[in-house]
């Protein structure tokens, strides 16, 4: 399985370096992980152009990696672990050998972004500095991954 996070902006605080890097290791049993790192526009003063601008790179990209794609997005679908297992157990199965995480910029992304993905998937109501949800999100595809092979890591 190839997983593909595509996201907005670099990381800058050791601690969410550190605790990606330790998810990304032990990801490597389930699959390959490669992040895309693009261009935070920060347009401050126009923040169309800066979503427009971000999501454009985010479709490049997309189009470079064809999958299955899933989009962050605090209006979509929520998941418990284990149905999300369930759900990516499902891409599987169905032939997708490739899943892109989509996390757009700090003003979202464009209308086509949300209209191309297959899944928009909400991990809460609540608004998670990037960073972060970078660090969340691997967390929990180790989590998902580790329920689907029934290791020892989800109680």
């Amino acid at each position: 399985m190839n997983i593909n996070i595509i996201c907005i902006g670099k990381i800058k605080d050791k601690y969410i370096l550190d605790g990606i890097q330790e998810f990304t290791k032990r990801l490597q049993a389930f699959g390959k992980l490669k992040v895309f790192e693009l261009k935070e526009d920060g347009n401050d003063s126009n923040r169309n152009i800066s979503i427009e601008k971000e999501s454009k790179a985010i479709l490049e990209t997309l189009e470079k990696n064809k999958g299955f794609k899933i989009l962050l997005d605090i209006s979509g679908k929520n998941f418990s672990s284990e149905e999300m297992a369930t759900h990516i157990e499902k891409i599987c199965v169905n032939g997708d050998s490739t899943i892109n995480f989509i996390i757009g910029g700090s003003y979202g992304v464009s209308d086509e972004i949300r209209r191309i993905s297959d899944l928009r998937l909400s991990f809460s109501k609540m608004t998670f500095p990037h960073q972060l949800m970078r660090l969340i999100l691997i967390e929990q595809i180790y989590r998902w991954f580790s329920i689907i092979k029934n290791t020892k890591y989800h109680k």
